[in-house]
């Protein structure tokens, strides 16, 4: 298995890459190519289907950032860890978690839970 640590800390880096070109590389070298994401919210399949879902989060929150909370742990081919997302500097209004199951050390299929959303998000 490849370090949790450094898979969260990738797949946030995705989350959080403004530049279209740099997140699509993002993808590309870190994703698989039939990569998945389903949350309670949302769901996507394939690069330009998960680049699309993280600009439109992006647009809707934009200034906040996605930051790891808590220690990622993981077993086999799946990751598991804590998120937060909100601007800098301030209790972020907006908490979930995540597991991620690998495919050749690459990020296959997340699975999101949101656990604090505010009521007007």
């Amino acid at each position: 298995m490849t370090d949790p640590n450094a898979i969260a800390s990738t797949y946030l880096r995705t989350w959080n890459e403004t530049t279209p070109d740099a997140r699509a590389a993002l993808l590309r070298d870190a994703w698989s190519d039939d990569a998945s994401y389903v949350d309670p919210l949302a769901a996507a399949r394939g690069a330009a289907q998960i680049d699309a879902l993280i600009g439109g989060v992006q647009a809707r929150f934009p200034g906040f950032r996605f930051t790891l909370r808590g220690t990622p742990d993981g077993h086999g081919d799946h990751v598991r860890f804590g998120w937060s997302l909100g601007p800098d500097g301030v209790e972020a209004p907006i908490e979930g978690s995540d597991v991620l199951e690998l495919k050749d050390g690459r990020i296959r299929r997340v699975v999101g839970f949101l656990d604090k959303v505010p009521a007007a998000a």
